[in-house]
C-alpha cells in the first residue's frame, strides 16, 4: 500500500490526495445509487452505507488509502422529494406508533382486566366459599340454638305453669281467708247494729215514748181541767150573759185545740218540738244570767297582762257562760241542741 501510495500521490499536495479519494467515493457511491430506488435510498440508509464502503475501500485500498469508515451525513434532494417521503415515514412511524401504543394499551388493559376478572373470580370463589362456610355454620347454629331455645322454653312455660299454679293455690286461700273475715266483719257488725238498736231503744224511744205519754196525759188533764173551769165559770157567770159564756167557751174550746195541737205536735216531732220550747226559753235564761249585771254598780276586773279589757271583757265572760249553756242544758235535760239540729224530724 505505501508503494501504491508513492506511485499514485507522489508529488501531490495533501488537498489533491484528498480531492482525488473524494472523487473515488463519489463514484463508487453514484455507481451503487444507480441500482437502487430514492425510496430505497431514503428507508435503507444502512445497506447503502455498507455497499458503499465495500466497493470503495478495495478500490481506495489499490491506490494506497485505507478506508476507516463511511457514514451517511444526509440524504437531500433540490426538489425536497426525500423531505416529503420524510414525513409519509414520519406520519406512518407516527401512526404506527400510536397503533402500536393503542395495541399496546388494548392489550395491557385486556391483560389487566382478564386480571382483575381473574382476582375477582377468585375473590369470589373464596367469599362463596366462606359464604358456604358461615351458611353452614349459622344453619347448625341455629338448628342448635333452636333445640337449646325450645329446651329452655320447656322449663320456662313448666316453671311459669307451677308458679301460676302456687299463686291460683294461693289466691284461693287468700280469698277464701277473705271470706271468712267478711263474714266475721258482717257478724260483728249485725251484733253492733243489734246492739245500737237496743240502746237506742232504751235511752231514746222508750224516753221519748214516756214523754209523749206523760205530755198527752198532762194535755188532756189540762184540757179537762181548762173545760171543766170554763163550764164553773159558765155557771158562775151564766147571769152576764151568753154571748159572755159563748165567748169564754169559744176560748176554752181554743185552748183545749191548741193543748191538742201542741200536744199532736210533741207526739209527732219529739226531739223538735223539745228543741223548739228550750230555744224559746233561751233568751229569758240569758236574761237572768245577765240580769245581776245589770243592777251592779261597780265592776272591778284584775287582768293576767294578755287579752282584752273593759266592756269587751265583761261581754265575753258573758258569752262565754252562754256558749257553755247548750251543755248545761243536756245535762239537765239529755237533749243535745246541736245534734238535735242535724238530725232529720221523725213521726211517730
Amino acid at each position: 500500500m505505501l508503494a501504491a501510495a508513492c506511485q499514485m500521490f507522489l508529488g501531490k499536495t495533501e488537498a489533491e490526495i484528498a480531492h482525488i479519494a473524494l472523487e473515488t467515493l463519489e463514484g463508487h457511491q453514484r455507481a451503487i445509487m444507480a441500482h437502487m430506488t430514492v425510496e430505497e435510498i431514503y428507508k435503507d440508509r444502512q445497506k447503502f452505507s455498507e455497499q458503499v464502503f465495500k466497493v470503495a475501500s478495495s478500490d481506495l485500498v489499490n491506490m494506497g488509502i485505507s478506508v476507516v469508515s463511511y457514514t451517511l451525513k444526509d440524504i437531500h434532494d433540490d426538489q425536497d422529494y426525500l423531505h416529503s417521503l420524510g414525513k409519509a415515514r414520519t406520519a406512518q412511524v407516527q401512526k404506527d406508533a400510536r397503533i402500536g401504543e393503542a395495541e399496546a394499551k388494548r392489550d395491557a388493559g385486556i391483560r389487566e382486566a382478564k386480571a382483575k376478572q381473574e382476582k375477582v373470580s377468585a375473590q369470589y370463589l373464596s367469599e362463596i366459599e366462606m359464604a358456604k362456610a358461615q351458611r353452614d355454620y349459622e344453619l347448625k347454629k341455629a338448628a342448635y340454638d333452636i333445640e337449646v331455645n325450645t329446651r329452655r322454653a320447656q322449663a320456662d312455660l313448666a316453671y311459669q305453669l307451677q308458679v301460676a299454679k302456687t299463686k291460683q293455690q294461693i289466691e284461693e286461700q287468700r280469698v277464701q281467708v277473705q271470706v271468712v273475715e267478711r263474714a266475721q266483719q258482717v257478724a260483728v257488725q249485725e251484733q253492733e247494729i243489734a246492739r245500737r238498736e237496743k240502746e237506742l231503744e232504751a235511752r231514746v224511744r222508750k224516753p221519748a215514748e214516756a214523754e209523749r205519754y206523760k205530755l198527752e196525759r198532762l194535755a188532756e188533764a189540762e184540757k179537762s181541767q181548762l173545760i171543766m173551769q170554763a163550764e164553773a165559770e159558765a155557771e158562775s157567770v151564766r147571769m152576764r150573759g151568753e154571748a159572755e159564756a159563748f165567748a169564754i167557751g169559744a176560748r176554752a174550746r181554743a185552748e183545749a185545740e191548741q193543748m191538742a195541737k201542741k200536744a199532736e205536735a210533741f207526739q209527732l216531732y219529739q226531739e223538735a218540738a223539745q228543741l223548739d220550747m228550750l230555744l224559746e226559753k233561751l233568751p229569758q235564761v240569758a236574761e237572768e244570767i245577765s240580769g245581776p249585771l245589770t243592777s251592779a254598780n261597780k265592776i272591778t276586773l284584775v287582768s293576767s297582762g294578755s287579752g282584752t279589757m273593759g266592756a269587751a271583757k265583761v261581754t265575753g265572760e258573758v258569752l262565754d257562760i252562754l256558749s257553755h249553756l247548750p251543755e248545761s242544758v243536756e245535762r239537765l235535760t239529755g237533749v243535745s241542741i246541736s245534734q238535735v239540729n242535724h238530725k232529720p224530724l221523725r213521726t211517730a
